[in-house]
């Protein structure tokens, strides 16, 4: 059975988004030409994608919270009587928490790839035709997301 050029547009895109390949070993593997992965990149903005699913939301939440540790502990490390926030401090104390409330609370474009990812990975074994009629959906609406 041939794979139809769909198909291999999808998979070309799942190994562009989820593995560590170049574009000429992508193109080698799903059996096209380097000119048609590179139109399906630059047109269908994977590089955005891939951008997007680099650092998750999770990811950027730790490292705010590590931040916030880091500087909590520094101060805590002074002497009795001497641990509180200076001026500079309290106001990075504001901002990384600031930042870690609205990273708890928004919905990015790589937290709906994630989700789309999970779904249609569950769907695939069940039905897939309606995985790859729902992929087609979850591909414009984030393409949508990404303007």
């Amino acid at each position: 059975m041939a794979v139809k050029q769909t198909e291999k547009k999808e998979w070309a895109k799942l190994l562009y988004l989820k593995e560590n390949m170049t574009q000429k070993e992508i193109a080698a593997k799903v059996n096209v030409t380097e000119k048609t992965l590179s139109k399906w990149v630059n047109t269908e903005r994977w590089e955005q994608m891939k951008a997007s699913i680099i650092v998750t939301k999770s990811e950027e939440l730790q490292r705010v919270y590590m931040q916030i540790r880091e500087l909590n502990d520094f101060i805590f490390r002074r002497p009795e009587g001497e641990r509180f926030a200076n001026t500079k401090e309290a106001d990075t104390l504001n901002k990384l928490t600031s930042a870690a409330r609205d990273l708890e609370t928004e919905t990015s474009v790589s937290d709906i790839i994630d989700v789309s990812i999970r779904l249609l990975d569950w769907l695939r074994p069940i039905d897939f035709n309606k995985a790859k009629e729902l992929s087609n959906v979850f591909d414009i609406f984030i393409k949508d997301q990404l303007k």
